[in-house]
């Protein structure tokens, strides 16, 4: 049994059917690759997956409990951290800043912005922050107001964000989208660093087969909401009707 189990899951929005029973395993400490085609489906399982919706049948367990009917909140404490599409950051805060909130938070479970200003003297807080930023090789942009980063430094400062909340699953929808190509392949590295050096579990979307063949140890493959085959990236390369319909011959 995987750290993440989907089974029988199904989602329809009026007459479209969104999800038609997906079945995923991730087994835990692996690199698991989403993919296909927009309107496959992928964000509406990713979303099924950190609790913004419900399905309309099935089952989503991450460690032998469900996930369903807890708000986001509760799925983060579970060990559940989601890095979104566009970087979720406090572009009025510095990095430094940024990157106490989700040290404050692991710590006493909720934080208010209001409660900033006293974190900021909290020494436990700064020393977690540093230690966070150094792991993620921006300590020396400590004082730089986050939203003058790029947008590769942006993405590393989020996913340092959800790695100071000591996740076993890291959620990445599309990572590097919208990146150049210099910062696409450090973001690889990164997550390379990150699944070599901790005890986590990584489940990535991604259009992008660049980075999904760089990191990927499972893939499944997802047409019109159902999963059309799951394979090491190998067999997906191989694979005749992925080929076809969601990789293409140039890209392969």
């Amino acid at each position: 049994m995987g750290i993440l189990e989907v089974k029988g899951v199904n989602k329809r929005f009026g007459g479209l059917q969104a999800l038609g029973d997906v079945n995923l395993s991730v087994q835990e400490q692996t690199v698991h690759a989403i993919i296909g085609p927009n309107g496959a489906g992928k964000s509406t399982l990713l979303n099924c997956l950190v609790g913004k919706l419900i399905p309309d049948t099935g089952s989503v367990m991450f460690d032998g409990q469900s996930v369903l009917g807890r708000t986001p909140y509760e799925i983060n404490q579970m060990g559940i951290s989601r890095v979104f599409q566009t970087p979720e950051i406090f572009g009025d805060l510095t990095v430094m800043e940024n990157m106490m909130i989700p040290c404050f938070a692991k710590r006493d479970g909720s934080f208010s912005m209001t409660a900033i200003a006293a974190v900021r003297n909290q020494k436990d807080i700064i020393e977690h922050a540093m230690h966070a930023l150094e792991d993620m090789n921006m300590a020396d942009k400590r004082h730089m107001h986050s939203a003058s980063l790029s947008r590769g430094d942006k993405r590393r400062l989020e996913i340092g964000m959800c790695l100071a909340q000591e996740p076993r699953l890291l959620l990445l929808d599309e990572p590097t989208a919208g990146m150049a190509r210099a910062d696409t392949n450090n973001t690889i590295d990164l997550l390379k660093q990150i699944r070599d050096t901790r005890d986590i579990t990584i489940a990535i979307i991604e259009h992008d087969m660049h980075v999904v063949f760089s990191l990927a140890e499972r893939i499944t493959v997802l047409a019109q909401g159902t999963p059309l085959v799951e394979e090491t990236p190998e067999n997906i390369k191989g694979h005749p009707k992925v080929r076809e319909a969601y990789l293409g011959e140039a890209q392969v």
